[in-house]
């Protein structure tokens, strides 16, 4: 004799559905099976765990964990790359739902032929990312059919961000936003980026006015942070320890002005290419690392 499944199945529940209709029983006793949410991308990665939804799978999962603010269930299976995820894996994982970005438009096509695609621009150049991203979270649970979760993920977000703000002093020196690429070379963040939104929300100024340059590369030289006597180093990823030895030696970085003062704050790893939950995971540590200055 087979074995009897462990969980219902969608044509298991649709049955139960109209037996409990024929029953005269009211619609709501019999819940459907939550929807199987795929996500390619981490800012809708992130998106879906902030609507307490449990994506089945994820690209690039071991990585996706060790920076993201909201835990990830256990069993989640791991899709690959980003950018080349394995459509095996994602057709065996039988999603209704696959979750996605302009960044992968090249892929949409295949991925069709598995679910449906929800894909949101928000990463775009010149263009702040924060107002697109509450937007995805509100469209997002309209698809998944919780918009109620959304309007109060929503307000508690806001809510948060406003709090955090009371927290800090007025006249808070400016800001430089910044990854280390090397001993020589940062990436530093703009007005179209994740960590700005978040600066504006809590009352502080980005010292970078220029665009973020969306590369896998550090493209900005060292010494350019030397422009901005006045401004705190805010560094939101980690350092190898051979870099940061490297950085230690360098005259350069010793000759910094934020340096020579004392204003740099190291936050630890912090996606600045995530969704809502990154947002304000950075808002809360850069807050605690300020009061704590």
């Amino acid at each position: 004799m087979s074995a009897l499944p462990s969980h219902p199945t969608r044509r298991a529940c649709l049955a139960a559905a109209v037996l409990s209709v024929a029953a005269g029983w009211p619609r709501s006793a019999v819940a459907a099976p939550p929807l199987r949410i795929a996500a390619i991308d981490w800012a809708m990665a992130e998106t879906t765990l902030m609507l307490g939804a449990a994506p089945v799978a994820i690209a690039e999962l071991i990585a996706f964990r060790r920076s993201a603010p909201l835990p990830v269930a256990p069993g989640t299976i791991d899709l690959g790359l980003r950018g080349g995820p394995s459509l095996e894996t994602l057709a065996l994982a039988a999603p209704d739902l696959i979750l996605s970005s302009q960044y992968y438009g090249f892929l949409e096509p295949q991925l069709t032929r598995i679910a449906t695609v929800f894909s949101r621009p928000v990463f775009v150049p010149g263009a702040p990312p924060l107002p697109k991203l509450f937007a995805a979270l509100r469209d997002l649970a309209a698809q998944i059919g919780t918009p109620e979760v959304a309007h109060r993920a929503e307000a508690r977000a806001r809510a948060e961000f406003a709090a955090l703000a009371r927290r800090l002093p007025a006249g808070a020196a400016p800001c430089l936003i910044l990854e280390i690429g090397d001993a020589r070379h940062v990436r530093l963040f703009g007005s179209d980026s994740l960590f700005h939104g978040a600066l504006t929300e809590l009352g502080l100024v980005n010292a970078w006015d220029q665009a973020s340059r969306f590369s896998f590369a550090a493209p900005v030289p060292l010494e350019t942070l030397a422009d901005f006597p006045e401004a705190r180093l805010v560094i939101t990823s980690a350092i190898p320890a051979q870099i940061a030895r490297d950085i230690a030696r360098s005259a350069l970085w010793s000759a910094l002005p934020a340096v020579r003062a004392g204003r740099v704050t190291r936050l630890g790893e912090i996606n600045g290419f995530g969704g809502l939950p990154s947002a304000l995971r950075f808002a809360r540590v850069l807050t605690a690392a300020l009061e704590a200055a």
